[in-house]
């Protein structure tokens, strides 16, 4: 089974760099993506994810206005009995000295897990494997001996 992820860039912001190398990266990685682009709003986030009966929601802001953006986004996904695992990812807020303190921000909010501007695709794509439990391919794992 593939998992679908919706990944886009919320609000205002028009940087597409990002989720460009992110949805390559995703792809390689075997997930089915759902690339909104920029500018993309709550509701077209939710309404993908619901048409898609996806897995996840990848959201990117890289102008620092991502809180304003976000607030009551997961309400939303809430009204819409969705059950995805959300992310956040970029340069979250203007004039961000302490990353910890945004990360917590976001937690707050409702993001499964909350990334700076920094962070390598494989990181992000290593960590959503494990929220959603992907494990390779029966082929993949022929040949491999477990130790008990």
């Amino acid at each position: 089974m593939t998992e679908t992820v919706i990944l886009g860039v919320i609000g205002s912001d028009a940087h597409v760099v990002g989720i460009t190398i992110l949805e390559q990266a995703l792809e390689a990685a075997g997930f089915d993506v759902v690339n909104l682009g920029v500018q993309s709003s709550q509701e077209e986030f939710v309404e993908a994810a619901s048409a898609n009966d996806a897995e996840a929601v990848l959201v990117s802001s890289l102008y620092g206005h991502a809180k304003q953006d976000c607030e009551g986004f997961h309400q939303r996904i809430a009204d819409s009995d969705l059950e995805v695992t959300t992310y956040i990812g970029g340069n979250l807020a203007v004039g961000q000295d302490d990353f910890e303190q945004t990360r917590k921000t976001f937690r707050e909010m409702g993001f499964d897990r909350v990334f700076d501007s920094e962070t390598d695709p494989e990181e992000a794509i290593e960590a959503l494997k494990a929220d959603l439990d992907v494990r390779p391919p029966e082929s993949e794992r022929e040949g491999r001996t477990v130790s008990v």
